[in-house]
Order: structure tokens, then sequence, then C-alpha cells
């Protein structure tokens, strides 16, 4: 009896030891540790690239978000295409379906290995409504024999709504979607080669999350339907960690056949995410600051209370994911004015922050995005393989969004609103 007891005792403290550490969802909190988790993170989708191409530099811009607080970092394992596909991640990680190039897989295993050295957490973006990674588009073009795909602009003639409804073909395309469940089924059984941590079990996740901004567009139904079975196969491989949609919240189109509250009510989706694009909205225009930045403001503040309130009500998590502006004047030059800027992050972040003293399902912020010690080729330019990875993605003009490391304005309000959040944290 006695020995019963101690291999009882011995594997109740076995399920403690494997539970801590892993965020968890309790009571419409996010939790780490016993704690209540909030923070201030960026987005660092090209960290899996960053260790195959130059893993001395990604060593040293995760050392500058670490002296800046910034321990959550949104990142991406998987992109999709070939050498050939235009606006786009070189190189990418699936060549064709179930075809990998082993490198980023090895880039992907040294950024995690390097992010738990840091006690960092990483949000893992598995797929992509939007081209400039593949995505839905190029799992929907592999399931049809290769068909040519209408890309948006910057390509000639392109139309955003012709594209939209393209990628929104993804949810109705088994064999697209069976390309995507055995990319899912190969990311959470890898076994990390950098410390033999297979990634199920690996702390440094805190969540899977599946998709950058999938939208319904026009095939609503089954948009909803995806995001609950895609869910629920994620939970039946891995129970350990936190599941996510990569949701834009509900954006200024309604075309865009999104609710934020329907899309989150799916039992497997754990916590609630949302995008905030003054600028892209047309919310707000940089050559026209003074008169249209208040409203941009206005406009912004009252988002956020809109998806707060809903996260609320549903009783889970929410995190703003995305959110930026540009330089000032829209100026691309790195050495460039961001004083505006400045102060709408400082205005972002407070809205966050003071939301979560009282609030408890307000969790987090994630700036969009570090470019850290990158720089653009070319002020303007669309990025080529060759380039600099930054944050801005290769579709859009390069150092838009970006925070460099010479920003040290910008990064003296990212790391006081980080150690207030964290404080946030541990007070609790």
């Amino acid at each position: 009896m006695e020995k019963r007891i101690y291999v009882l005792i011995a594997f109740m403290f076995s399920l403690l030891t494997q539970a801590q550490g892993f965020i968890k969802v309790e009571n419409g909190k996010l939790i780490k540790d016993g704690k209540p988790y909030h923070y201030v993170g960026t987005n660092f989708w090209y960290g899996m690239n960053l260790g195959v191409s130059d893993k001395e530099r990604l060593i040293r811009e995760l050392d500058r978000l670490n002296v800046l607080g910034v321990k959550n970092l949104r990142i991406i394992a998987g992109s999709e295409g070939n050498i050939n596909t235009p606006w786009a991640i070189q190189p990418a990680m699936q060549k064709e379906p179930g075809v990998y190039n082993d490198d980023l897989w090895n880039g992907l295993d040294f950024l995690l290995a390097e992010m738990k050295n840091r006690d960092m957490k990483a949000v893992v973006c598995l797929n992509n409504f939007w081209h400039w990674s593949g995505g839905f588009v190029q799992y929907v073009s592999w399931a049809n024999n290769n068909e040519s795909i209408p890309y948006p602009p910057p390509a000639e003639n392109g139309d955003w709504t012709i594209y939209q409804q393209y990628s929104a073909r993804f949810y109705s395309d088994k064999t697209a979607k069976n390309f995507f469940e055995n990319h899912i089924k190969k990311v959470i059984s890898r076994v990390n080669t950098i410390n033999n941590l297979p990634y199920k079990e690996d702390r440094t996740i805190m969540a899977w999350q599946l998709a950058n901004e999938p939208v319904g567009s026009n095939n609503i139904e089954d948009y909803r339907k995806w995001i609950h079975e895609t869910a629920k196969f994620i939970k039946s491989l891995d129970s350990n960690h936190l599941v996510s949609i990569g949701s834009e919240g509900n954006t200024r189109s309604a075309a865009n056949g999104t609710n934020f509250e329907t899309d989150h009510q799916s039992q497997y989706i754990d916590y609630c995410t949302f995008h905030l694009w003054v600028q892209n909205w047309g919310w707000f225009d940089p050559l026209k600051a003074k008169e249209t930045y208040s409203n941009a403001v206005e406009k912004a503040t009252s988002y956020i209370e809109e998806h707060v309130k809903i996260a609320q009500k549903i009783n889970k998590p929410v995190v703003l994911e995305e959110f930026g502006i540009s330089r000032d004047e829209n100026n691309y030059d790195p050495n460039s004015s961001i004083k505006i800027r400045d102060e709408y992050y400082k205005l972002i972040f407070e809205k966050i922050y003071s939301l979560s003293k009282t609030i408890p399902q307000v969790a987090g912020v994630n700036f969009w995005a570090w470019g850290g010690e990158g720089r653009p080729k070319s002020l303007m330019s669309l990025w080529k393989e060759g380039d600099d990875f930054i944050g801005d993605p290769p579709h859009e003009p390069q150092g838009w969004y970006s925070v460099y490391d010479t920003d040290f304005s910008t990064q003296k309000i990212i790391k006081y609103y980080s150690l207030k959040m964290s404080n946030e944290q541990l007070n609790k």
C-alpha cells in the first residue's frame, strides 16, 4: 500500500511538473505557472528563415528583444511555393506537397531553441490567407494541377476581391486541406534537432495558430467549419498547447466575411485575436496627419473596446496581435522622424495596459513588426531573395512598418510597457 502511495505521488508530481511552463487558459485568463500572463510582444515572422541565412544576426535580434522585455514572438512554421513564386518568402519550407527544405526545419529548430534559452514564448502560425508566404492559394493551386493563382497588387491588373475569393476556396477543397493537415502533423510531431525536445512538449510554444488573417470572404460557412475542425484536429495531436485562429477581427469590410464573436465560438479555440490597421483601412493618412490622426485614434480606441467587450461576453482571453503605423509622412528612410509613430505606440500600449488592469480577459499586444538591424535594399522596394529580412513582408514596400534597432525612442516606449505589463502579471 505504501509503495502504491509513493507511486501515485510521483505520478501526480510528474503531471504537475509537465503542466508548469505551458500557457493555459483558466476562467477567461491566460495563465503561466499559476499566475495571469500579460505581455507586450512582437511579430517576428522571418525568424525561421533567419535561423538559416544568418544565425548570428538571429541571436543578436533575440538578445535585443530580450533586453526590451519582449518575450512573446509571433512566428511562422510554414511557407509554400518554389523559387518562381512571386512576392513571397524565399526559400520556402515546402516546395511542393510533402517536399520540404530541411534547412528551414533546422532554422525553425534553432529559433525555438534560442527562444527557449531566453524564456521566450512563441505563437506559431501554420498557414496564411495571404500570398506572401504561399499559404492558402498555394495549397489550392497544388490541389488543382498547379493552376494559375490570381495574385492581387502589386501584380499587374491584380484584384483583391478576386484574390480573396480564390484563397477562400481553400476551406472547401478537400485535397488542399489534406495537404495542410499533413503539414500540421509534421510540425507538431517534430523533434527539435538542437535540444532533442519534441515540439508538442516544448514550453517555448504558447500556441499553434491556424493561419494569418483567415477570412470567410464568399465562403463563410465552410470557413467556420474549417476553424472548428482544424482546431479540433490540432488538439487531437497535442493537448499541451493552446490554439488560436489568427483572426483579424471585425474588419472594416463586410465582404471579408468575419464575425469576431461567431468565429471564436469553437470550444477548441482557446483565445481570441484581432488586428488593428488605421493606415491600411483608410482611417489615417500620414501625409495629412494633423487632419486625420485624432479621428484615427478615436476609431482605433473604439475598435479595441468593441473586441474586448466580445471577449468578455464569451469569456476568452484576447490579444491585439498586430498593430502598426508608418514613419512620419510615410517616409521610408530608416533615419526619418517617428514622432507620430511613438505617440501612437504609447496610446495603443496604454489602452491595452489600462484595460488589462480591470478586465481579466485582456492578455497582451504584439506590435508589427521588429525589423532589427535589417534594412531595405532601396527605399520602398519590394523584397527579393538575398535582401535583408525586416518586419515588412515581401509584397509590401520594405520599411513601411518596421521598428529598427536604431529607433531608440520607440524601443524606450516598448520597454516601458513591457515592464508594466509583466509587473502587472507579477502583482496579481
